[in-house]
């Protein structure tokens, strides 16, 4: 089997937001590393060369090796912030009074912290860790 093309990696999280958001894209990232780390406990680290992950769980592919990957994280893609919280599993209650987004899979998908309700972003993200806890993947 392959290895996976997203891996952690030794880049600096400040140095990637720094050359790939400015204005208000910068803020919104800010903001972002603020609520994911403190719904983690964990620092945020670089996954491959687009995505900021916090913790660290074990999964298992499909045909049976093991890897690392982040509990929750996002990336600042061109057309939106893409945030992994496992957004098909979260509660509908929740996404009900985010505000605009769209999801697709697991992810979270926002144009601007703007259109949301942070309080309720903030909820969604500490659902999405509490979840993954309980799943008992989960190592630090």
């Amino acid at each position: 089997m392959a290895e996976a093309k997203t891996r952690l990696t030794k880049e600096s999280v400040a140095a990637f937001l720094e050359r790939a958001t400015d204005g208000d894209r910068r803020k919104d990232c800010a903001a972002l590393v603020r609520i994911m780390k403190q719904a983690s406990g964990a620092p945020a680290r670089m996954y491959g060369h687009s995505i900021v992950g916090f913790g660290s769980q074990t999964i298992q592919y499909a045909g049976g090796k093991a890897g690392e990957w982040f509990i929750v994280g996002f990336s600042p893609r061109k057309q939106d912030l893409t945030l992994y919280v496992g957004a098909s599993k979260a509660p509908k209650a929740l996404l009900g009074k985010l505000g605009k987004h769209k999801v697709s899979g697991g992810c979270l998908h926002i144009k601007r912290l703007s259109d949301v309700d942070l309080q309720v972003l903030t909820e969604l993200v500490s659902a999405s860790v509490t979840a993954k806890e309980k799943s008992g993947k989960r190592s630090l």
